[in-house]
C-alpha cells in the first residue's frame, strides 16, 4: 500500500478510515519508531564490525569494509526516504544544546571545555526535527 508516496507494509499497517470524510489513518508512528530502532542497532553493529574488521590482515580487511559501507549505505537510504537521518557528533565541541545525552558530564566542571569523545548511539532527526536524542561519552580538551 502506498500512502502520501511512502510505501506501507500490509503487515505493518493498520489502515482505518474515519467517519469524517473517509481519511486515511495509519500507525505510521509505530513503523517510524520500528525503523529508528532498527538504523540505531545497525549504527552500532557497523561500527562493531569496523573495530572487528581493523584487526584483519590489508587484503582480507577490504572485501568486509566495502559490503559494511554497502549495508550502511541501504539502512540510509531507507531512512531518507522515510525523511529520516542519523546524526553522529563524534570529535565535535558539546554543549548543553545537543540532541544527545552525555553519560559523563557529571565528571567535568562548567567551565571545562569538551568534545564528544565518542557516539554510544546517533541522534535521529526527522523532517519535523529530533526524533530521538543520541547518547555520547565526554573528553576534556585544552582550550
Amino acid at each position: 500500500m502506498i500512502y502520501n508516496g511512502k510505501f506501507l507494509s500490509p503487515r505493518l499497517a493498520t489502515v482505518v478510515f474515519t467517519e469524517k470524510g473517509g481519511a486515511l489513518k495509519t500507525d505510521n508512528d509505530q513503523i517510524e519508531k520500528s525503523l529508528i530502532d532498527v538504523a540505531v542497532e545497525s549504527w552500532r553493529f557497523s561500527r562493531l564490525f569496523a573495530r572487528v574488521v581493523s584487526k584483519l590482515d590489508a587484503g582480507e580487511s577490504g572485501r568486509y569494509l566495502n559490503q559494511m559501507r554497502y549495508f550502511q549505505k541501504k539502512v540510509e537510504e531507507s531512512l531518507e526516504a522515510n525523511g529520516l537521518k542519523l546524526v553522529n557528533v563524534e570529535g565535535l565541541p558539546y554543549d548543553a544544546g545537543v540532541a544527545a545525552t552525555a553519560l559523563n558530564l557529571d565528571d567535568f566542571a562548567a567551565e571545562d571545555h569538551l568534545i564528544v569523545d565518542q557516539m554510544l548511539e546517533p541522534i535521529v532527526m526527522g523532517p519535523d526535527g529530533l526524533r530521538r536524542e543520541g547518547s555520547v561519552m565526554l573528553r576534556k580538551v585544552q582550550p
